[in-house]
């Protein structure tokens, strides 16, 4: 009678642990209704704490949909990404922003980049994923299976969709560099010039001129992205490509740029880099900003987010790597050694030294 009852536990155990996996989306599609209802702002313009019928107000529902949004308030809350405290005697719970649902307010928040991830253009490539799996390497890669042209094809001819992406770049390099130059100023210190490669609007290479005074910064972009950048930033922004040249500077810098390419053109990248800074001795490097994923981490969370980016990257066939894998890289180049700091999170800063 125990053995049964044990066996029946452990099968329904393993059945919440499958709904948990399968209904997965509804916490991201509860997400996303959050971002475009602007909950979160809703609830920081409370002094970060507000009732249902507040929210619903702030958001201009129709009162019959009060009683769903309970429904989507439970989620959010179950999920971390809200709070939710019952007041005694009966009255409406207080729903608070918690640290997650804190990076989705104010001015320099993550909102932009959480609102890419979610857009139906980048959701509905999985939902052809394994489709997209019986097809031979290397085209197409999952968006331009789904879509008929690859993101980058996009965003070159959809102005609203490259807006999406810019945006999103944006928020990301408002929130991760002024933590990395916090977290290890040494990367940065002592380069006169600097060329921000695949910098998008400028966002990272702004920040660090602001941190870094002395430093001269440059961005390195496509046609249509240059065009669109920002005036008066104290940024010389470069249209090229990456794959033809780099300008020369003591520093190249990248960040979130080498994952969305395979190993052969990021070694090509490279080697253009190399030609284009000065040897080790007179300060030459190449900064990146990316994933090293970290196999047998001890936080279960860093991993499992490491390995999901690793699957979202077949998106443009893209990858993340692990140390080794960087590392084959970097020597293929010709670069002769390497740095790895992992102060970002699921994120590391990697110095190559020529």
């Amino acid at each position: 009678m125990a053995l049964t009852m044990s066996t029946n536990q452990a099968l329904l155990d393993a059945q919440l642990e499958l709904w948990h996996n399968t209904f997965g989306y509804i916490k991201s599609m509860a997400l996303k209704s959050a971002l475009d209802l602007r909950i979160a702002d809703a609830i920081h313009s409370h002094g970060g704490g507000a009732t249902l019928p507040q929210i619903g107000a702030a958001v201009k529902l129709h009162p019959s949909k009060i009683p769903c949004l309970r429904r989507l308030m439970r989620v959010l809350a179950a999920s971390g990404i809200l709070s939710a405290q019952s007041p005694s005697g009966g009255a409406e719970p207080v729903y608070a922003l918690t640290p997650v649902s804190r990076l989705l307010v104010g001015s320099q928040n993550l909102a932009p980049f959480t609102a890419m991830i979610l857009d139906p253009a980048f959701v509905s490539p999985f939902l052809e994923l394994g489709t997209w799996f019986q097809n031979e390497l290397p085209e197409p890669c999952v968006f331009k299976h789904t879509h008929g042209r690859t993101l980058w094809e996009h965003a070159s001819r959809d102005a609203t969709f490259d807006a999406l992406v810019n945006d999103s770049m944006v928020s990301d390099s408002h929130f991760i560099m002024d933590i990395a130059i916090k977290e290890c100023p040494g990367a940065f210190q002592g380069i006169s010039f600097l060329v921000d490669v695949g910098g998008g609007l400028g966002a990272a290479a702004q920040a660090i001129s602001k941190a870094f005074p002395g430093v001269k910064c440059s961005v390195l972009d496509l046609d249509h992205v240059v065009a669109k950048a920002p005036s008066g930033t104290g940024v010389q922004y470069i249209a090229g490509d990456m794959f033809e040249s780099v300008p020369p500077a003591d520093a190249i810098f990248f960040k979130w740029v080498l994952h969305d390419w395979g190993k052969e053109d990021c070694v090509k990248i490279l080697k253009n880099c190399k030609k284009a800074i000065p040897p080790r001795e007179d300060g030459g490097k190449v900064i990146i900003i990316d994933i090293v994923v970290e196999d047998g981490s001890s936080n279960s969370k860093h991993t499992e987010t490491q390995a999901l980016f690793d699957l979202y990257m077949t998106l443009v066939n893209g990858m993340e790597r692990d140390e080794q894998e960087w590392k084959s890289i970097f020597f293929q180049a010709g670069f002769s050694d390497y740095k790895i700091s992992p102060v970002l999170g699921a994120r590391s800063i990697i110095e190559v030294y020529p």
